[in-house]
Parts: structure tokens; sequence; C-alpha cells
């Protein structure tokens, strides 16, 4: 058999940008030119900002069986749930990254300038409001939308002593929005696709 040439391209890298959209914003139009998305994201999403390790997309699908006592192998694999969620550690701390974070809630400001002072309250439970979350690759030829989703990992803030900053930790988890996809992966140019 002759040998054969292994694909080594496209590598994947670097972390990444990460959007928050309010709930119902209109996705990107996804406009490709010279193999990378050209068009920037709408009205409705901005930047989350920094992050300490970047992002991490997970997706499941939960089976279970149908089997027969004559047999060894399962006869039917049946598809009994699926998840999809993205976690990411935000090391940007602020009355924003904190509302977006707790889904919601109450954000009070008093004063201006030097005397600002912001009050972030948690909705009542039961009252989160759903949002959108986008990722993009720093090569512009990645990206991925969730429409409808909800913080739903544990929030948490670590403070350390040293150069180890503090932190939030959040979980995206998908629900099923009217579009019927839990999130949408789009690649730009031939070598992704």
């Amino acid at each position: 058999m002759p040998a054969i040439t292994v694909p080594k391209t496209p590598i994947a890298r670097d972390p990444g940008f990460l959007y928050f959209g309010t709930l119902g914003s209109s996705l990107p139009a996804n406009t490709v030119a010279g193999s990378v998305f050209t068009d920037t994201w709408p009205a409705g999403w901005s930047a989350w900002g920094i992050t300490r390790a970047g992002s991490e997309f997970q997706y499941n699908i939960t089976t279970d069986t149908i089997e027969a006592a004559e047999y060894f192998d399962p006869l039917v694999i049946v598809t009994t749930g699926r998840a999809a969620q993205v976690a990411f550690e935000v090391i940007i701390l602020s009355g924003t990254t904190m509302k977006r974070a707790l889904n919601g809630g109450n954000v009070t400001v008093s004063g201006s300038g030097a005397t600002t002072m912001t009050t972030v309250t948690p909705p009542a439970a039961g009252a989160e409001v759903r949002s959108m979350l986008g990722w993009e690759s720093q090569d512009s030829t990645e990206r991925l939308v969730m429409e409808q989703c909800l913080q739903a990992g544990t929030l948490t803030i670590g403070r350390h002593k040293g150069v180890d900053n503090a932190g939030v930790t959040m979980e995206f988890h998908a629900e099923l929005p009217a579009s019927g996809y839990p999130f949408q992966y789009f690649t730009a140019g031939a070598a992704r696709g």
C-alpha cells in the first residue's frame, strides 16, 4: 500500500473572542471573503473581555440501549438527551460582568466620577434572563453561536495572594431557541469546510 500524506491543516489555535448577546439580537451575517469572516458582530453583542485560559465548548449526548437476552450487543442505541455548554473564566470584575454571570438582576448606580458606586443584586429565583453567547476564532475562520442560554454553572470568584488574580467562572448551557438549534458552528474558507 502506498504511503499517504496526512493532512496537517487547518490547525485551530488561540483562545478566540467571546461575545455576550442580548436575547433576540441578530446573528452575524457570516460574510466570507478571502477565506475569513469579514463582517462584525451586530448591535446587541458585546465582547466579554479577557479570560484566564480561553473557553471550552462541550457537547454531550446521553443514550440508553434496547437489549435482548439472546444478544450480547445492543439492538438499538437510543438518544435520551443532549446538552451543549461553554465554560470560561472572565478576569474582569465589574458590575456588568456580575449582572451577566447572575443571569440578570438589578444594577443601581449612584454618584458620578470618583464617587460612583454600583450595586448588583441577583434576580429573584425563576426570574433569570436568558442571553446569547458567541465565539469567534482569532483568525476569523470559526464562529459558534448559542441563541438562547443560561449561566447554569457554579459562579465562583477565587481570591488568592500574588499573581493569581480574581476571576468569575461561568458555564453557559444552551436551551432550545425558536430556530430549533441549541448551537450553530460556522466556518470560513475551503480549508475549514
